[in-house]
């Protein structure tokens, strides 16, 4: 069997998993005369810490009700320091059969401007690879940059939030299945060397519904890797409890393809570059989060519904839509006596390009309002058939399901273990299979004659980040990744 390998160490990822971490307990020892002031909504489940525990090199803060997201840390015999922010540098690696071996390195920066932000920056590039363009030999390498700012709060706003990302990069190697049909060729595949570059924003208004109500930040408290006082969290009513977001996204990506000469999709256009593909418009969604902790669920459920829109502004090579919904459930299974938690999860998806056309073409191949093959319905990849390349597959209508069989083992070698520079919670095993298919219509041929992948995964919350590293199969070969977040989360 051929092996093909996609190995990504994800620091660029990581701003949209990283929360604020707050450090916050009870009866501390404060040195510097600085101190915490800290609302009884927002942590009024908070265990108190054992006395004579020291917090150092610590800021001032005001925590209001809103400030505050995601994750705080909360850890008994620890001595707490170094928690006023400081920029962090992290070099990173990765591999791919896009971009080759490479590497860079990244700044964060939690609180940058307000407590509750992310700030991540990086630069990258590989070694030089190979590779023909145009019926010529050549020589390339990844080079590229991103920047990132998450979960600011709007000025004189108590529930609205703004996101950005922003991705320049050029790849040597870029791979396209623009035939990615249910029956199509895994060998039919466009590479080329080229620009991929895409700005998105985000505007996310938290109702004051449920547990938005109090808490919009979505704060909680960690120990050990677990989010505890949350025995209420993960049922309930939708929109009487969990919280509730509606939003507006801006996007715009833009691929450029080098290798373009003897490709069909040009063929008798008198062109004198290297062609683009460019779309830019709007995105429109609904979520409602009903878990008990969002970066790694025991209990509850999750759903999405989404509409993008590219409008045919600008430079768009055209227009196109997709409609989509995605609902993931949550069951809390009894323990081993190996492990901590055992959880069955269930994940599914499906959507709709209502704009595709099936019978016009703007150029050979390529239909006519159909979204990028980055975009809209599409499967493979690193979260969804996780046995197949990258956006192996897309068209104008899709489904997927899976199921994850999740345990957290007890033993945990990692665990305050001095040689390790990071903090490791705890280890996860997973089983899962995956079924999905695209097709040209939405109708219960979606249900039939469906792809398949089965794989296994070990996973590790490492500084309060989901890491996974995963190996699935299906009948086109087997994939490896190393990824961060959970797969349902993309």
């Amino acid at each position: 069997m051929k092996y093909k390998k996609h190995f990504f160490i994800s620091l660029l990822s990581s701003t949209f998993l990283i929360s604020d971490l707050l450090y916050a307990e009870e009866e501390l020892n404060l040195t510097e005369n600085k101190v915490w002031t800290v609302s009884p909504l927002e942590f009024s489940t908070v265990p108190t810490a054992q006395k004579d525990t020291a917090l150092t090199k610590c800021e001032v803060w005001d925590v209001q009700p809103f400030v505050f997201s995601k994750v705080s840390n909360i850890d008994d015999d620890t001595n707490l320091t170094a928690c006023n922010k400081e920029w962090i540098i992290l070099p990173f690696a990765f591999s791919t059969d896009s971009a080759g071996l490479a590497g860079g390195v990244g700044v964060i920066k939690q609180g940058l401007f307000q407590p509750q932000t992310t700030f991540v920056a990086a630069a990258f590039a590989g070694f030089s690879q190979d590779i023909t363009t145009n019926g010529e030999d050549d020589d390339a390498r990844l080079t590229g940059g991103f920047i990132s700012f998450s979960d600011y709060k709007i000025p004189y706003t108590e529930r609205l939030f703004f996101s950005f990302t922003g991705f320049k990069s050029y790849f040597p190697k870029e791979h396209y299945h623009f035939n990615g049909s249910h029956d199509s060729d895994k060998d039919d595949v466009f590479v080329s060397a080229g620009d991929s570059n895409f700005f998105h924003t985000t505007f996310r208004y938290v109702l004051p519904l449920g547990a938005g109500l109090d808490n919009p930040g979505g704060a909680c408290s960690l120990l050990d890797g677990f989010a505890i006082g949350r025995h209420a969290c993960g049922s309930g009513t939708p929109l009487l409890s969990g919280s509730t977001s509606i939003g507006l996204k801006t996007f715009y990506q833009s691929n450029s393809f080098e290798n373009w000469q003897d490709f069909s999709i040009w063929e008798n256009k008198d062109l004198t570059s290297a062609p683009k593909w460019e779309t830019n418009g709007l995105r429109f969604f609904l979520t409602h989060d009903n878990t008990d902790f969002d970066l790694n669920p025991s209990r509850g459920y999750h759903f999405e519904l989404q509409y993008s829109k590219d409008f045919d502004w600008g430079d768009s090579t055209q227009s196109w839509d997709f409609l989509e919904f995605k609902y993931n459930h949550y069951i809390s299974l009894d323990s081993f006596s190996f492990t901590k938690q055992n959880v069955l999860a269930l994940s599914l998806w499906t959507g709709y390009s209502f704009s595709w056309d099936n019978d016009n073409e703007i150029a050979p191949g390529l239909n006519l309002h159909r979204p990028p093959i980055w975009e809209g319905a599409r499967l493979g990849g690193y979260s969804r058939m996780r046995g197949y390349d990258k956006d192996r597959f897309s068209d104008k209508a899709v489904s997927y399901a899976t199921v994850e069989y999740r345990a957290i083992l007890k033993y945990n070698p990692l665990k305050d273990n001095d040689l390790v520079p990071v903090k490791v919670d705890w280890f996860q095993l997973v089983g899962f299979v995956e079924a999905g298919r695209v097709h040209d219509q939405y109708n219960f041929d979606l249900l039939s004659d469906m792809k398949y992948d089965v794989g296994v995964s070990l996973r590790a919350m490492v500084e309060e980040i989901p890491m996974r590293l995963e190996v699935a199969t299906g009948d086109e070969g087997t994939n490896v990744w190393l990824m961060v977040n959970q797969p349902f989360d993309f």
